[in-house]
């Protein structure tokens, strides 16, 4: 219950009235209820361009300091605005010219230009981190194939990714714990392959895997800078093993449309597309939806199927000896290993950027704008 209600990330569970909750699933919910620290101003709600939230003055905090996502969560502003500003060279001078406070996920280039200015704080607010995920289509061929998957472990090389998308080493860590690195779950188990680049393996597994010349097809969200830099090495890396690579430019709001569809690739289906997930959605079997192997019926997209990983999945949901759960969370990463339900191209700590004139920001796996005063 606790690592499936109780976590701390972008995928929580979200309680609504009993009213609300039977909606069709197919049209919009009608209103916009909160019941904690700020209220949704649907007013204030522009789609693609901002998204307004005022304090809720019903609200009454604990009379404690504020903890994660728990404590006392005092506002002390009106309105919070969100903005979507898709330059981030337009955002960055924004924030130097204080028209905005927050920048949340600051594009890594960019870092080092505001390091120096003593109006900005660089800080990393999340101390577990994010993980790297190379989604491998496991319906469509050559990747329905296991052999072919597994020549994607002895592509990749962590540091060569890490470079190119985030830079400064400060910020980042090669990594092969599928449960993360520093956390209960930290193994090494089966992680070779990852660590140890080996080309010409990959060349032969991918081969061996059924791969026959065709093109393989690769969505780039190219308004993501992350993902966009973790595609364009995908892309190099798979040349250089022997494979053809079709590039397919798109923003993300396209790519999460397209990555839902199981058309196979001559109906215009994918191969691969890449993605990150936070610490605290990466850190336990339960949480962790990119080891699940549930099939096209459970699994998230790419939908490896395999049933050793739900069996020990469930295991490990049904054990509370902490001992016995670090066994089953390292059997779990062993067999992950062997059927390559994605690939960890590293481990990063994203920095926040945010205006001096704040303070009280709260260090924990997502932003929250209580406690911030100015």
């Amino acid at each position: 219950m606790l690592d499936s209600l109780g976590k701390i990330s972008s995928n929580v569970p979200f309680m609504m009235p009993e009213r609300l909750a039977k909606t069709d699933a197919f049209e919009a919910v009608p209103e916009i209820i909160g019941s904690g620290p700020f209220v949704f101003d649907m007013d204030g709600y522009i789609p693609g361009v901002k998204v307004t939230y005022r304090k809720n003055t019903n609200y009454k905090p604990r009379s404690e300091p504020a903890s994660y996502a728990a404590g006392g969560k005092v506002v002390h502003f009106d309105t919070v605005e969100w903005l979507y500003i898709p330059d981030p060279a337009t955002t960055m001078n924004a924030l130097i010219a204080g028209e905005i406070d927050f920048w949340e996920t600051p594009s890594p280039d960019l870092v080092p230009g505001m390091e120096g200015n003593p109006d900005i704080t660089i800080k990393v607010i999340d101390p577990l981190g994010t993980q790297g995920w190379l989604r491998p289509n496991h319906l469509n061929p050559p990747f329905d194939n296991p052999k072919a998957r597994q020549a994607l472990l002895h592509m990749v090389k962590q540091e060569h990714y890490l470079q190119a998308i985030i830079g400064d080493e400060k910020f980042w860590r090669a990594c092969g714990a599928y449960f993360m690195c520093d956390t209960p779950l930290d193994s090494d188990v089966g992680a070779g392959p990852l660590m140890n680049q080996d080309l010409e393996m990959a060349r032969k597994l991918l081969k061996e895997g059924g791969y026959n010349g065709e093109t393989l097809i690769l969505m780039d969200p190219t308004d993501i800078p992350v993902l966009h830099g973790a595609s364009l090495v995908t892309a190099q890396m798979l040349r250089k093993i022997g494979a053809k690579v079709e590039v397919q430019a798109m923003d993300w709001s396209t790519l999460t449309s397209r990555r839902a569809e199981t058309k196979s690739i001559a109906d215009g289906g994918w191969n691969i597309f890449h993605t990150y997930s936070t610490g605290a959605d990466v850190a336990s079997p339960i949480a962790n939806i990119g080891v699940s192997g549930g099939c096209v019926e459970e699994a998230w997209f790419g939908w490896p199927c395999d049933k050793m990983l739900e069996d020990l999945r469930d295991q490990f949901s049904r054990e509370s000896d902490p001992a016995k759960q670090v066994e089953i969370g390292i059997a779990l990463q062993k067999r992950a290993y062997e059927v390559v339900p994605y690939v960890n191209y590293g481990q990063w700590f994203q920095p926040t950027a945010y205006r001096s004139s704040l303070k009280g920001v709260l260090i924990s796996p997502v932003p929250f704008f209580w406690n911030i005063e100015k």
